[in-house]
């Protein structure tokens, strides 16, 4: 048996040593890979401790005062006052909430002056 027959032919033992060291430098392979990726972490929340540390540190700017204020501030969301014309409130905020779903829209996007029922003769 020569070496050529042997390379051709391996046995049990050549198999598995052959994959004992495919499972080995898998294994290698995947330690680096876990290495790489905690450091890269370290570094990323290191940047990003210092850039909050960088921000806390810088004065912020002053704030104008306010004017005196013209109107009384709506709460958010709202778009004004509503006027109903011989429409019970539960009605309107059923043709609120049905307009504004059909549109596609949220409903504080959204501003309705009047809502008045239109009575057939």
């Amino acid at each position: 048996m020569g070496v050529s027959e042997t390379l051709l032919h391996p046995g049990v033992t050549t198999g598995a040593l052959v994959a004992v060291l495919g499972y080995g430098v898998v294994f290698f392979g995947i330690c680096l890979l876990l290495i790489v990726v905690t450091v890269m972490g370290k570094v990323m929340m290191n940047s990003q401790k210092k850039a909050a540390a960088k921000a806390e540190t810088v004065p912020a700017a002053p704030e104008p005062a306010p004017a005196a204020p013209v109107e009384k501030p709506k709460a958010k969301g709202t778009a004004g006052e509503l006027k109903l014309y011989d429409t019970d409130p539960r009605d309107a905020a059923l043709i609120m909430a049905i307009t504004a779903h059909k549109l596609g829209k949220p409903i504080n996007e959204l501003r309705f002056r009047s809502i008045k029922e239109v009575k057939e003769k």
